[in-house]
């Protein structure tokens, strides 16, 4: 039963990491795109938020996507005068994208994943050794 609470346990943190993954993947592919009118913003960055939480089937803690929200620190201004998104000023919006940032959290989303794969191995490799003892 334990090995069995373990993969359980890894296979949430491979579907919390999956969907971060997926959302540090758009953010990425979004760091380029202006505001495409004057006063419209660009694309805004999104953050996934994790909890714990306490899986009464299995008898231990989990975790779970919270929530994907956005980032709410200032986008960044380029002065473009043509681009039609430009103000005034010739000024355009940027996304509030770094991709140094989300190339990072994208390398330790990888790796989390990359760990709860192996223990979900390690618990079925380990299952598999029982049941051989067993017969």
């Amino acid at each position: 039963m334990d090995l069995q609470r373990s993969i359980a346990i890894s296979a949430g943190g491979l579907k919390a990491q999956s969907l971060r993954m997926r959302v540090v993947a758009e953010n990425l592919a979004n760091q380029d795109t202006l505001a495409s009118a004057p006063g419209e913003q660009p694309y805004q960055r999104k953050v996934v938020m994790f909890k714990d939480v306490l899986d009464r089937e299995i008898g231990a803690s989990t975790v779970k996507v919270d929530r994907v929200t956005v980032d709410r620190s200032e986008f960044q201004k380029v002065y473009m005068p043509s681009h039609p998104g430009a103000d005034e000023q010739g000024y355009v919006l940027k996304p509030n994208v770094n991709g140094i940032i989300e190339t990072s959290d994208m390398k330790e989303a990888q790796r989390s994943y990359e760990a709860n794969l192996n223990a979900v191995e390690a618990a079925k490799s380990l299952t598999m050794r029982t049941i051989d003892l067993l017969r």
